[in-house]
């Protein structure tokens, strides 16, 4: 009885098949170039002078029904006659790498199936060692930006991530966004002193420097000044959330420290209606629950102090959430300031400071109201690839993957 057949695009282009045949390893689909000339690996013309064939290849491609398939080629051989002695050169096809045991199809799927994967996984899911995968990784994906596809950036963020937890092992991740909003990933550097990064922003192109407007930074001296001194057109912006975590742990310390003095001055039954009045008080009122408002309300009478501090906090993340001007901002937040020391909120007086000092920085937030959300959001995509990949220390291959999990998406599936 007749098996029902149907036929398959192999997306080989110049080829024809001369026969197929089930083997113990899979389908092996012999094929043969359709192509009459090569270019000659000497002198660089187009010769047509048939030689003869190569030793045959067997290169691993994309798998059929779940079957594995191999392409098996000679590839032709052609004599030059222009150059001396006349040299032969074999023709490359452009559906494989000669230095690779697959086809670029075959590749690329690969590098899909990387794409939020491991590569202990694909090694088991698609039987290739580890070294076979990092080889694919290594020819398709650089261990450092290619600049020439990197379109012009508006924006640069710079920030780091501790490789190991608990340990001070931190590496600096740069990243870059378009004016469309699409993210790249430029560099992962070994350590955040001020000569490596800015060691790596020399090393951006005229025309990138020439289109980045603004680099958004947590506050690090070393950042500001390496892109101070390598960037002069570019606004250097304080990350408005690294802002507000340094004036909330300010208010968090403080409720601390009134809690502890309640502990011990109030009686146990009063104490215990104060419950949940750290997560009350780390909240906006419009997001608290009824039971909580009333909890905060009590914590309010016990330690009048504490709702100045509260108040005062969600005030300056009011002026944050405005639509202001630069000099509205300044302004805002100089009365900010004069309420602080007319309420006698030594609480702040570390986040004064910080304001002080950085206050153009912070305050250039309001021209375009530009954030280093995109660089945190790498952040939690690196952590994630940390957890999964049981810790990458190699910047390389960290840069690799994280390529993977941004650009790669983008570009691979869009080719598929």
């Amino acid at each position: 009885m007749n098996q029902p057949q149907i036929q398959i695009p192999l997306d080989l282009p110049n080829v024809r098949v001369e026969k197929y045949e089930q083997t113990d390893k899979g389908l092996v689909i012999t094929v043969v170039s359709s192509r009459d000339t090569a270019v000659c690996r000497q002198c660089g013309r187009t010769i047509d002078k048939f030689h003869g064939y190569d030793k045959a290849i067997t290169l691993r491609h994309l798998p059929i029904f779940d079957r594995p398939v191999w392409i098996r080629i000679r590839p032709k051989r052609f004599q030059c006659p222009y150059c001396d002695k006349g040299p032969t050169t074999t023709q490359r096809c452009e559906w494989y790498d000669p230095k690779s045991p697959h086809t670029k199809a075959y590749e690329n799927w690969i590098l899909r199936e990387l794409v939020n994967s491991t590569l202990s996984d694909v090694s088991l899911k698609r039987h290739l060692s580890i070294g076979c995968i990092e080889g694919i990784l290594d020819r398709h994906i650089q261990r450092q930006v290619d600049w020439s596809t990197v379109p012009d950036l508006e924006l640069i963020g710079i920030d780091e991530i501790a490789l190991k937890k608990g340990h001070k092992d931190f590496v600096v991740i740069v990243s870059g966004l378009t004016a469309q909003r699409e993210k790249y990933l430029l560099a992962v550097l070994p350590d955040r002193k001020k000569e490596t990064v800015k060691a790596f922003l020399k090393t951006l192109p005229p025309r990138q420097c020439q289109s980045i407007r603004r680099v958004c930074i947590d506050m690090n001296e070393g950042y500001c000044n390496a892109a101070q001194e390598t960037l002069p057109n570019a606004q250097v912006v304080v990350d408005r959330f690294h802002v507000a975590k340094h004036y909330r742990d300010c208010a968090d310390k403080a409720r601390k420290a009134e809690m502890k003095q309640l502990k011990q001055t109030l009686p146990e039954s009063e104490y215990a209606q104060l419950k949940g009045a750290m997560w009350a008080f780390r909240k906006p009122w419009n997001r608290l629950t009824e039971e909580q408002q009333i909890v905060l309300l009590a914590l309010f009478r016990q330690a009048p102090i504490l709702k100045d501090v509260y108040v005062q906090r969600e005030v300056l993340t009011g002026l944050f959430e405005q639509n202001l001007t630069k000099a509205q901002a300044e302004q805002a937040l100089t009365q900010w300031l004069d309420r602080i020391a007319e309420l006698g909120l030594d609480c702040f007086t570390s986040f004064v400071t910080t304001l002080n000092n950085w206050r153009d920085h912070i305050t250039n937030y309001f021209i375009r109201r530009e954030t280093s959300g995109f660089v945190e959001g790498l952040n939690n995509k690196i952590k994630v690839i940390k957890r999964r990949c049981y810790g990458i220390y190699n910047l390389g291959r960290l840069f690799q993957h994280i390529w993977l999990d941004v650009q790669g998406r983008r570009l691979l599936f869009a080719e598929h």
